[in-house]
C-alpha cells in the first residue's frame, strides 16, 4: 500500500510541475496570446509589418492568369499581391508548399497566412500547426511551408527569417516561429478579423470565399 502511495504521490507531483513550468502558449486561449502579441513579436524578432504596395505595373496586381509568373517578379517575398490563378486556395494547415498562385488570390479575398521556413521545427511551430486547425481562428488563415526551390532565392524565406505573415499588400518577418505573433497578425489581417479586433488590412475583395 506505501509503495503505491508513493507512486501516486510522484505521479501527482510530476503533472502539477509539468502544468507549471510547460510554455503559456500550449493551453492558451485566444485572448491570452492577444495580451502576449506584443511581447511575443519581441521575443520572435518581427519586423515592424511592412506595407510593400501594389505589384508593378499596378494594373496587374489583381489580374488572373493562366501561367505561373516568376517569383522575382513580385515585390516582395513572400509575394502579398500580384498576378494570380483564378482559383483561390481554401484555408488550412499544409504540410507541404500549396501553389502559390492560388494563394495569391486567397490575399485577395482576405486570407492571412502563416509561412514558415521548411526547416523549422519544435514545440512552438506545433502549438502553431494545433492552434490554426481551430475553425474559429484558422477559418480565414494558411499555414503552410515556404518552400520553392525552383525559384531560386525569392522562393525561400529571406536569411535569418524563420516565419513571414502575410496579408493583401502586408508582410511582416520574424526571426522566429511564435503562436502569440502569428496570432497577433492575423487576428487584425484576416478578414473578417477575429472577434472584437479592429481589421486593419486591405484587401480588396475581404470576406469573400475562398
Amino acid at each position: 500500500r506505501r509503495v503505491a502511495i508513493g507512486v501516486v504521490v510522484v505521479l501527482i507531483a510530476g503533472i502539477a510541475a509539468f502544468a507549471l513550468t510547460r510554455p503559456k502558449e500550449a493551453s492558451a486561449t485566444p485572448s491570452d496570446l492577444l495580451q502576449d502579441a506584443d511581447q511575443a513579436r519581441q521575443t520572435a524578432g518581427c519586423d515592424p509589418v511592412e506595407d510593400v504596395g501594389p505589384y508593378q505595373p499596378k494594373s496587374q496586381d489583381r489580374a488572373h492568369v493562366v501561367a505561373s509568373v516568376q517569383l522575382s517578379t513580385y515585390p516582395s517575398v513572400p509575394p502579398s499581391s500580384g498576378p494570380h490563378n483564378a482559383i483561390p486556395y481554401g484555408a488550412g494547415v499544409y504540410g507541404t508548399p500549396p501553389p502559390i498562385d492560388r494563394v495569391i488570390h486567397s490575399l485577395e479575398h482576405g486570407a492571412a497566412i502563416v509561412w514558415y521556413a521548411p526547416g523549422a521545427s519544435g514545440q512552438e511551430l506545433d502549438r502553431i500547426r494545433t492552434f490554426y486547425e481551430g475553425d474559429d481562428v484558422g477559418s480565414r488563415v494558411i499555414v503552410a511551408p515556404y518552400d520553392y526551390p525552383d525559384q531560386g532565392a525569392p522562393g525561400t524565406l529571406p536569411a535569418g527569417t524563420q516565419m513571414a505573415l502575410v496579408a493583401w499588400h502586408k508582410v511582416q518577418r520574424c526571426a522566429n516561429v511564435n503562436l502569440a505573433a502569428a496570432f497577433g497578425f492575423t487576428s487584425s489581417y484576416a478578414a473578417p478579423p477575429f472577434g472584437r479586433q479592429p481589421y486593419k488590412g486591405e484587401a480588396p475583395e475581404a470576406g469573400n470565399a475562398f
